[in-house]
């Protein structure tokens, strides 16, 4: 009986900490509800990127090219909404272009024996160069390219504030992989692919076409938060529109010890001290009193934080980031 009694103690300290902290946020002038909004939109780009790489991880293939999928999949989920003229278009747009990424970054992996660390760097590098060209050779300015509203992601209106069904898909898609990994074959495979892949081998079980599913998978959630960042949640795409948040999305990775629905929780963290930041950043009366570079590192400092604490605390995937070579 101490344990329901335990659990019962910390969810009424949790409910008395969070009433205690809307209320401090009311007498700062920032609204709960809007702050919730905007810890939501920041958080889905997070969740979609960190649950794929979890999924990717746990086959054993890393990829910490996501800053540059996250990019790359902004500017062509934006070119496919205004080609078909729907936002929805440009999110599977995204999708197919984070997947073909993930894809050859797998390929890469699986089939060239590459490093991984320095196939995903090298994304990374050249999505910084690649972005800016697409922006003029798509719309021929540089730097920064606004579309029709009516192309944004239609948001859900409810008692509770406005909320993007990209969002409550994250959730569930969280969920989902969580149930694939413990709960299916599929899930048990992918899991000792990344544990002994020569066990897995040995019995019938295609290594590599695992490895690049679970690649192309996570190329392709991380390609919808791409696309989300303009189509989403900001209204345009600027070259450096994902400021960091794929290194971020890996630090999710990191602190869930590669479990989706920990990566959910973490992502909602940072997103939260994101909207934090973008709130007390435009409120009156609090902008004035709180330094402006002060409130945008905070995201930074607390993705630094927390893999300072629980970095070497995880267990990872025996063969994470080795290719499998058969013998």
């Amino acid at each position: 009986m101490r344990v329901p009694g335990r659990r019962a103690l910390g969810y009424l300290l949790a409910g008395l900490a969070l009433a205690g902290f809307s209320y401090a946020l009311e007498r700062f002038g920032l609204q709960p509800i809007s702050l919730l909004e905007a810890g939501l939109l920041a958080m889905t780009p997070l969740a979609l990127a960190a649950v794929g790489e979890c999924l990717n991880e746990k086959a054993g293939v890393v990829n910490i090219g996501l800053e540059g999928i996250l990019l790359i999949t902004a500017v062509t989920g934006v070119w496919f909404a205004e080609l078909f003229g729907n936002g929805t278009m440009g999110l599977i747009g995204g999708a197919l272009t984070g997947a073909l990424i993930g894809f050859a970054l797998g390929a890469i992996s699986v089939y060239g024996k590459a490093d991984q660390i320095i196939a995903g760097m090298g994304l990374n590098i050249f999505a910084l160069g690649f972005v800016p060209f697409l922006l003029v050779s798509l719309w021929a300015f540089p730097g920064i390219h606004l579309f029709p509203s009516e192309l944004m992601v239609p948001r859900l209106i409810t008692p509770w504030g406005q909320f993007s069904p990209v969002t409550i898909a994250a959730i569930l898609i969280a969920v989902l992989a969580h149930l694939l990994l413990h709960h299916t074959v599929l899930g048990f495979r992918i899991k000792a692919v990344g544990e002994k892949p020569e066990a897995v081998d040995v019995a019938g079980v295609r290594v590599d076409w695992l490895r690049l599913f679970t690649s192309t998978l996570g190329g392709a959630l991380c390609g919808v938060g791409g696309a989300f960042l303009p189509l989403g949640w900001f209204g345009g795409v600027v070259k450096e529109i994902s400021a960091g948040r794929g290194f971020i999305a890996l630090a999710c990775v990191v602190f869930a010890g590669l479990e989706p629905l920990l990566a959910l929780a973490a992502a909602f963290l940072f997103g939260f001290v994101d909207g934090l930041a973008s709130a007390v950043a435009v409120t009156p009366g609090v902008k004035e009193r709180i330094p402006f570079y002060f409130v945008s590192m905070l995201p930074y400092a607390t993705t630094l934080v927390v893999v300072a604490l629980v970095i070497g605390r995880r267990r990872f995937p025996r063969t994470v980031g080795r290719p499998y070579v058969r013998e």
